[in-house]
């Protein structure tokens, strides 16, 4: 095994480290894994980032950050043990889609406020994405997010695009909004039925309601409904 420990390791090094981990020579454990096989374990990595980061650990957030970079760069290495996309595509691809979402700075959009970065974003997100009407945006809100997160998102993507049962919105006292929310999951449970499950199905009727509604000819021209305000928050 051509290893040779240091007092402090790279990038490259962690890559090496992963392919010798992924050899005949390596782990008999990390050859038999696959994309799938360790999906959950890119999950519980990201969450524990989560977890650094509200607790304002830096410690711990570096530490957490490195296990998400391993997941990442595992993932690469079994694309390219296949013939599929390298870690050079990953590189190229995000900064490429970073330069194209910022006109403001690599190109000569010129802006006044945060609004407009905004808005520039999510017009140049519809373009590329091709969602050509809100019942295309609201279905590419991904169903692996956790059912109760992908509601909310859901639910806001249809307020934007004008969807009326969105329009007057019944606001919950905040001291009572959780103990609602578990009051459903209570419900839920009594019946014997799994709460995720039963978010998700409810997601997705919500989904095919608004499309109804969209093709009677609710809702914003072809394109606006990608007025996507979580911009703001990192989505990409």
């Amino acid at each position: 095994m051509d290893f040779q420990p240091k007092s402090k390791y790279d990038l490259q090094d962690l890559r090496q480290i992963i392919k010798i981990l992924r050899s005949p020579e390596g782990c008999p454990w990390d050859r038999k894994q696959n994309h799938h096989s360790i999906r959950n374990n890119f999950i519980e990595e990201t969450y524990e980032a989560v977890e650094a980061i509200d607790s304002e650990n830096r410690e711990l957030l570096c530490e957490e950050l490195g296990d998400v970079l391993f997941q990442v760069l595992f993932h690469c290495q079994l694309e390219e043990e296949c013939g599929g996309f390298s870690f050079a595509d990953i590189v190229d691809g995000a900064a490429k889609k970073m330069i194209e979402r910022h006109p403001h700075v690599f190109g000569g959009e010129q802006v006044e406020n945060v609004e407009e970065v905004l808005q520039n974003w999510d017009k140049i997100k519809a373009d590329t994405k091709h969602r050509s009407s809100g019942t295309k945006v609201l279905q590419s809100v991904s169903p692996a997010l956790p059912a109760l997160m992908r509601a909310a998102k859901v639910q806001q993507k249809a307020q934007q695009a004008g969807y009326p049962p969105e329009q007057n919105p019944q606001p919950a006292d905040p001291r009572e909004a959780g103990e609602l929310l578990l009051q459903a999951v209570r419900a839920v449970r009594a019946a014997g039925l799994e709460p995720e499950q039963v978010l998700g199905e409810a997601t997705e009727s919500y989904i095919r309601g608004f499309a109804a509604w969209e093709a009677a000819g609710g809702g914003c021209a072809a394109g606006c409904a990608e007025n996507e305000k979580d911009s703001k928050n990192g989505g990409i």
